[in-house]
């Protein structure tokens, strides 16, 4: 089993210098798919062109919350036609952001959030679809609206809730994003849920080129070629070897996005 990106937005601009590269020395490190959400509209074709491009390499399709502002409700229903006319293995990344917008501060964004945050849960459920979740300080509204409208699972990205939240993603089917933030040492509370839940419910993910680990620092650029050390600090706080981190959590992925499954055959792995 090799290792599975998650959550990698190799289309940004950070990477415009060496993307390709970057994309064909993942897999020499030992990654087989990388997953790249769509943040918005304008960057839906090249989601779609890496995808294509690069054999690890699938996509998801969404707005994600931080831009909805920018965002018009006609982009969602060019949104429906993308899913239905091309192959996204998720609809994302999608969700709440209450962290950079205070409810009480602006409540027009809230609301646009939400309105856009709930009719790309219906998309995904009418495709039969999973979801990426963007699901910042806003962790019990994701929940609600994901007990109304009953999907087919998905991944709560970036995860940094309790054990509770936790808990009541795994039984709705969702795994569990775990990436840089994790590598802190400082990162108490994180570290402990990522040490305490349980090995089938987390996922490994970059988020590059944002959330650097500990090793990058604070402003520097993350990428998909730091998950093999991702990985091991994972294992050295649940005290495991890391090849069964790599298998497990690998193994969650092509459970939760099942599409990806052929990313890894087609770097001739064996799955």
């Amino acid at each position: 089993m090799m290792l599975i990106d998650t959550h990698c937005h190799l289309d940004a601009a950070e990477f415009d210098a060496d993307r390709d590269l970057v994309a064909v020395q993942a897999i020499q490190k030992g990654i087989c798919g990388i997953v790249i959400p769509a943040v918005a509209r304008n960057n839906f074709d090249e989601v779609i062109a890496l995808g294509a491009r690069h054999k690890n390499c699938a996509y998801a399709l969404g707005v994600h919350p931080m831009y909805v502002d920018a965002a018009s409700l006609g982009d969602l229903e060019i949104l429906d036609q993308y899913v239905r006319n091309h192959n996204p293995v998720a609809i994302g990344e999608i969700g709440l952001d209450y962290f950079l917008t205070n409810p009480r501060d602006n409540p027009d964004n809230i609301q646009r959030q939400q309105t856009f945050y709930v009719e790309q849960l219906k998309i995904a459920r009418h495709y039969q679809l999973p979801v990426i979740l963007h699901v910042r300080n806003s962790i019990d509204e994701i929940l609600k609206q994901l007990r109304k409208y009953k999907l087919t699972g998905g991944i709560a990205h970036a995860f940094n809730g309790s054990f509770q939240q936790a808990q009541q993603f795994m039984d709705l089917g969702f795994k569990l994003g775990f990436g840089g933030a994790m590598t802190y040492s400082r990162a108490l509370k994180i570290r402990e849920l990522a040490a305490k839940l349980p090995l089938d419910a987390i996922v490994l993910e970059t988020d590059a080129p944002d959330i650097p680990p500990e090793w990058v620092g604070k402003g520097g650029r993350n990428s998909p070629l730091e998950l093999p050390k991702i990985a091991q600090i994972l294992a050295e706080l649940k005290q495991v070897n890391v090849s069964q981190v790599v298998d497990i959590t690998s193994a969650n992925a092509l459970k939760v996005l099942p599409k990806i499954a052929d990313l890894c055959t087609r770097v001739n792995v064996a799955l």
